[in-house]
């Protein structure tokens, strides 16, 4: 019986907006496998409903879903008559003096932005946009902080029917090219200076080398207080002095028109320029906020995000739910003379009264070992979900959230990618929240877990998939042979069915376990096992800073390699070599036990901070690393290429 950590009240079953759903659309909210079988046998029905709950603004057309039988993944088409625009779905609402977006940073600077301010902002931002030549179907780039002038350039280019795309400022500038660089921006936003973990970056010189790559950029929009002027080969304009006033206006387009640029990691090559529906976006996270995630108007919601990253957009999607957003820039934790401060985010949502306050398992596991509380140490009445995303979060983490978090909340891992800009497994209001689990199946997403034989399996590990189209699936990838790229992708182990790329396994209730990517699967004696007990098992050790793991070639078979960083004051010893090998034998099984533990300086991470088994792995075997730009940290992959085998643990 798996281990029940939190379950709904009663009253859930009558008042939240997924039993409302539920009911107004003739099923008993207890019984939620019969919802969701409708909701991925009448696609159509099911997406329609979303559309007409979520009161979305614009034109739904006569036709719900149109079903290629040759094509039904990649071929089908929801709603395809239909005419919206995202940006007047997410500046919905009556009350202008409403406080829509709190902006707050590591240094303590907070500021609340009412709705009408923030439709002012975009209205002049936007006839900015227009004056320069910026239309239907063109790109607008950015390279900005989490501050409110990304969001006011991205509502406006929305406005306009125009594509956003953005990069963090923190990103290199090869990085940057690597994906702005495939899109033909034509206006860009751009921060010449930010703030991290208490230092001031000053990156115009990289902002003048990005801009000379990029010759399709007609005009530079500078936020902040960075210099202006002749350094740039783009005429240069500051935000404030771009546009001017006039009336908000929003240039409706159809379903499919792309809304969104993002980008795939790029660690295996150039990073895919994934193309977003404007309408799959919209239905896919109002569903996700509203029912899943039981948005309501009034409610605040933070995600620790940069304007990279899916989440981000995922967050500002609360707008359209008549939520407060919180936009946080800066480092989570702080260094002091004292030693680390995890308070800054905390602080922030004691303020603010968070309601959906979305973390990751790392950060989780920096604030456990630092023994920080947060439910001790804050006021947090207010907080009804704590969420995470990013990497699996392990059972212990589970027991960790409830008894220094929070007990009475909603605690939802969740888990989907930037590929769909949602979840394909989320939480709920209405089911009982299982350690180490995810609870339930998304609504409208027919996801399984198959095994070699493309059989379904429950209970056993498999590859993560989805058999039926949903609205969020890509349009297509953006440049050349895009259609064909994305098909190799995502359709090619398994055609016309989704093979997401991670390593899942689905339980009898109904919820799953993430095991890891298929890509850093490790298959020790030829048996296959994820990934995400090893690093579970190594959580539990405060000597442990953090870890990779990762398989290596021996004599025709594959060993299991555990790099550890440990925390100052500690060495790996061979004392304790045998208690993490032991923790990991009885967490976990003898198949998962490292041949080889070493202790490194650094772990490598992707510029939106996910472990890079791929890269250790192939440095270890001294190839070339494909693409170094989306590392964040590259220079750490060098003593990588000289690990000793006869020296390790």
């Amino acid at each position: 019986m798996s281990s029940v950590l939190w379950t709904p009240a009663p009253a859930a079953f009558q008042s939240s907006n997924l039993a409302r759903f539920s009911i107004a659309n003739g099923f008993d909210p207890r019984d939620y496998e019969t919802l969701h079988r409708w909701s991925i046998g009448d696609p159509g029905a099911f997406w329609r409903a979303v559309w007409d709950f979520a009161d979305v603004i614009g034109e739904p057309g006569a036709i719900s879903f149109l079903r290629d039988d040759n094509a039904p993944m990649t071929g089908s088409r929801f709603l395809p008559e239909a005419t919206l625009n995202l940006a007047e779905n997410l500046l919905r609402g009556g009350d202008e003096a409403k406080v829509a977006v709190i902006e707050a940073d590591e240094s303590g600077h907070y500021r609340s932005i009412t709705l009408g301010e923030l439709r002012r902002l975009v209205a002049r931002t936007a006839h900015g946009l227009r004056a320069t030549g910026v239309g239907k179907g063109d790109c607008v780039g950015g390279i900005l902080p989490n501050r409110v002038e990304g969001l006011v350039a991205l509502l406006a280019a929305l406005s306009i029917g125009a594509v956003w795309s953005s990069c963090s400022p923190d990103f290199g500038a090869a990085a940057i090219v690597d994906r702005l660089g495939q899109i033909d921006v034509k206006v860009l936003f751009a921060a010449s200076r930010y703030r991290y973990a208490g230092k001031e970056h000053d990156i115009s010189h990289r902002l003048a080398e990005i801009i000379a790559a990029m010759p399709t950029i007609s005009v530079l929009v500078l936020t902040g207080d960075g210099s202006t002027g002749s350094d740039f080969s783009s005429p240069t304009v500051r935000f404030e002095e771009f546009g001017s006033e006039g009336a908000l206006a929003f240039q409706r387009v159809p379903f499919d028109h792309p809304g969104y640029v993002l980008y795939t990691s790029g660690t295996t090559g150039a990073p895919k320029a994934i193309v977003h529906r404007t309408g799959g976006v919209l239905l896919q996270q109002l569903k996700e906020h509203l029912l899943h995630g039981d948005v309501r108007p009034g409610d605040v919601m933070s995600w620790y995000t940069n304007t990279a990253w899916m989440m981000y957009h995922w967050l500002i999607s609360g707008l359209a739910c008549g939520a407060t957003v919180v936009l946080y820039d800066g480092a989570p934790i702080l260094k002091s003379a004292d030693g680390l401060d995890p308070s800054p985010l905390w602080k922030m949502a004691e303020r603010a009264r968070v309601t959906h306050f979305g973390t990751s398992p790392k950060y989780l596991a920096t604030l456990a070992a630092e023994g920080y509380a947060p439910g001790r140490l804050h006021d947090l009445s207010s907080l009804r979900s704590l969420l995470s995303a990013g990497a699996p979060v392990s059972p212990g983490q589970f027991d960790w959230v409830y008894e220094h978090v929070k007990k009475d909340m909603i605690f939802a891992s969740i888990s989907g990618g930037t590929e769909i800009i949602g979840c394909f497994l989320l939480g709920s209001p209405i089911h009982a929240v299982r350690r180490g689990e995810l609870t339930v199946k998304g609504l409208g997403l027919a996801v399984g877990v198959m095994d070699e034989r493309n059989a379904p399996v429950i209970g056993r590990q498999g590859d993560l998939v989805c058999t039926e189209p949903f609205p969020s699936m890509p349009l297509t990838f953006w440049g050349k042979d895009g259609d064909a790229r994305y098909h190799a992708t995502y359709f090619a182990a398994r055609s016309e069915i989704w093979t997401h790329g991670d390593v899942a396994e689905m339980t009898p209730y109904g919820s799953a376990v993430i095991h890891g990517r298929s890509d850093t699967t490790l298959k020790p004696g030829g048996v296959r096992i994820g990934t995400a007990e090893i690093y579970a098992a190594c959580e539990g050790f405060a000597e442990i800073e953090d870890c990779l793991v990762f398989g290596a070639p021996v004599e025709g078979d594959e060993e299991i390699v555990l790099c550890v960083k440990l925390n100052d004051g500690f060495e790996l010893t061979p004392g304790l070599a045998a208690q993490i090998r032991r923790a990991i034998r009885e967490g976990a099984s003898p198949r998962h036990v490292p041949h080889r533990i070493h202790a490194v300086q650094a772990v490598p991470y992707t510029l939106n901070g996910k472990r890079v088994e791929g890269a250790a792995r192939t440095t270890l075997e001294g190839k070339p690393v494909k693409n170094m730009a989306s590392l964040a940290n590259p220079a750490c992959l060098e003593e990588y290429r000289v690990l000793d085998r006869s020296k390790a643990a």
